[in-house]
């Protein structure tokens, strides 16, 4: 069992590597398919390239070379990175079903009356806390087709509304967001739906596996916004985890590409109450574990107690901290971004896109983490990357954290910078 760390309300895990294996990296995110699904992408009306923020003043106040953002609240039309990869997979999937090379696949092609007749009525479904639910339900309707939308009962109504406004059926699973995931796939099995998941299990892993290579269209983008500023890598990069899809992308790409090259160092975050990658990393014994109960945390969509399998895969391999943090770090992520200092440019974050902000802000601003700090060599030199995975997507909520200043820092933890 890995030995937890814990200081200034941040427990974190150090994964040390005698070497990091690569290879599974390589299998699942060689860059040419991360070239074909942003070429899928671009043709999506809508497409741009969302924008790599820098906070230079902030790097300042921390003491490292850069902080960067991929801000995914920017994404077309879904504010969410989500959408990325749910399309990558039906793309996919149409791309299976008509049996033609990749050089055929295009967007034209996909909406076009003649797949709708050669294919007929499809129903695509998947389970959410919100942001991927409704990148599939818009992906579904941009092909014309059905889609069926299962979250959790503690999942907010501006979430299930965004997912209705593309006019899939929703239905709400009482439980936690795992409890929907069963639910959909007895259903799917028995009306004979296409289950779009972007967690695995036994026998399916197709589909997430293309879920991920999908993600990996915003690190293109962010790799050409570095070299445009002379980085050629990152330095360390903070990324989330719900079932581990996400992190296991960035991980991925990261690792594949900078073969060779020392990668960056990766640091995966968590909610304390729904850290599931956590738990498995904490085991360490080639299984994933699960997390029970309601997963509550203002992080909807990090509210997961299962870890997918071939997610793990990749960060077993090749993650270098796994770390866990209350509520109030993402609330306060989040203020720092809406709220930034002079020059630094504003950015509008939801909960699960803020946390990792908001745990590099605690881990360097409070004494008793010099241990973590360390190992992570974080300075001057350190280019520091963080994806922003959404944006505004529940109103009510933000408006209670950012102007009501809900989820407050224990007097404890505030700082004095």
């Amino acid at each position: 069992m890995q030995k937890v760390h814990s200081a200034s309300d941040i427990d974190w895990i150090i994964k040390t590597h005698d070497s990091k294996d690569l290879s599974k990296a390589k299998e699942m995110f060689p860059i040419e398919t991360a070239r074909l699904a942003r070429h899928l992408h671009s043709q999506i009306p809508g497409y741009y390239i969302t924008r790599l923020a820098a906070l230079p003043n902030l790097a300042t106040m921390l003491g490292v070379g850069g902080i960067y953002i991929k801000n995914e609240g920017e994404r077309m039309e879904l504010n969410s990175f989500k959408v990325m990869g749910g399309s990558f997979a039906i793309f996919k999937f149409f791309q299976d079903k008509l049996n033609i090379t990749d050089d055929q696949l295009s967007f034209d092609y996909l909406t076009s009356s003649e797949v709708k007749k050669k294919l007929g009525e499809i129903t695509f479904a998947s389970a959410t806390d919100g942001n991927h639910g409704r990148g599939i339900a818009w992906a579904a309707k941009m092909l014309g087709q059905k889609c069926m939308i299962y979250v959790h009962s503690e999942t907010s109504q501006a979430r299930i509304d965004a997912i209705r406004a593309y006019d899939a059926t929703v239905k709400i699973i009482p439980g936690n967001y795992d409890h929907a995931v069963k639910q959909c796939v007895v259903d799917a099995k028995k009306n004979g739906w296409e289950v779009i998941s972007d967690t695995s299990w036994d026998g399916y892993t197709i589909v997430p596996t293309r879920i991920m290579q999908g993600y990996t269209t915003m690190l293109l983008e962010a790799q050409k916004q570095f070299s445009s500023q002379g980085i050629e890598y990152p330095t360390h990069v903070f990324v989330q985890a719900g079932v581990g899809a996400l992190a296991a992308a960035v991980i991925g790409f990261y690792s594949a590409l900078c073969n060779g090259v020392t990668p960056p160092k990766f640091i995966v975050v968590e909610p304390q109450t729904a850290a599931c990658v956590f738990e498995t990393a904490k085991y360490d014994d080639g299984k994933t574990h699960d997390i029970d109960g309601s997963l509550s945390t203002i992080m909807a969509g990090l509210a997961c107690g299962e870890t997918s399998p071939i997610a793990w895969e990749i960060l077993k391999e090749n993650a270098d901290v796994f770390m866990k943090v209350p509520d109030y770090v993402a609330a306060r992520g989040m203020r720092i971004m809406a709220t930034p200092l002079k020059g630094d440019p504003m950015i509008i974050s939801g909960e699960s896109g803020a946390v990792t902000l908001g745990a590099l802000y605690q881990l360097l601003s409070l004494q008793g983490n010099d241990e973590l700090k360390d190992y992570l060599k974080l300075d001057h030199t350190s280019n520091i990357l963080f994806i922003n995975t959404e944006g505004n997507t529940d109103p009510k909520s933000f408006r209670q954290i950012v102007w009501d200043g809900s989820d407050p820092v224990p007097d404890t933890y505030k700082t004095e910078r």
